[in-house]
């Protein structure tokens, strides 16, 4: 964790992707030879590879409205612009994303209450699911009522979320927060989002 000031009066917290899965093993191999696989990249290119639509909308919401981190599997809080290569992918394979892995507890608890310190009256917003237990907990006993997050997150699928970031992003507005305490976890699923407009064709002279 480097960044030394937010953006905005608001930080953002995005969820982690799978280290372990079909999508990230491709980016791991030695004979991969499609250019993300070769060349150096980005914690968030690699998320978002990994985990498509919800982790692109995470980022580039994030990246309309705030400074933000990326919780990452043994590496804590990590910049979305951090370069890594295919040891960080390996070592972060191995490690569970579970609170009861130290592996995983132990960076993120550290770098949490160190961005809790730096910034102790910003707002903290978490693009992620409040019914997961494997950062939520932990970053309520870290940062208590300054922890948000989109209401309209509730009852929505990762496909739906990420559908909504990209939108608000798109509109620059941002969506409505309210404090995951006491926050009902689970909803009623709601309308399914619109479809987005299609970019017009280029025609040919």
């Amino acid at each position: 964790m480097t960044r030394a000031q937010p953006a905005t009066g608001r930080i953002f917290l995005l969820s982690p992707a799978r280290c372990d899965g079909i999508r990230m093993s491709m980016l791991r191999r030695r004979a991969a030879r499609f250019p993300l696989a070769l060349e150096l990249r980005s914690v968030g290119d690699v998320f978002a590879f990994t985990s498509g639509l919800y982790f692109r909308g995470k980022l580039t919401y994030a990246r309309a409205f705030g400074a933000s981190w990326v919780i990452t599997p043994g590496a804590g809080l990590v910049e979305p612009e951090r370069r890594i290569g295919p040891r960080d992918l390996d070592a972060w394979s191995r490690v569970r994303v579970e609170l009861a892995d130290r592996r995983y507890r132990r960076p993120l608890e550290r770098d949490a209450q160190a961005l809790a310190g730096r910034h102790p009256r910003t707002e903290v917003v978490l693009l992620g699911s409040i019914a997961s237990d494997k950062y939520v907990d932990l970053l309520l006993d870290v940062f208590g009522e300054r922890l948000l997050f989109p209401v309209d997150f509730v009852g929505r699928g990762d496909m739906s979320r990420g559908g909504l970031l990209l939108r608000s992003a798109r509109s620059g507005t941002e969506l409505p927060y309210g404090p995951v305490r006491g926050a009902v976890r689970h909803g009623p699923r709601p309308p399914r989002l619109p479809r987005l407009p299609r970019p017009p064709s280029v025609k040919s002279a």
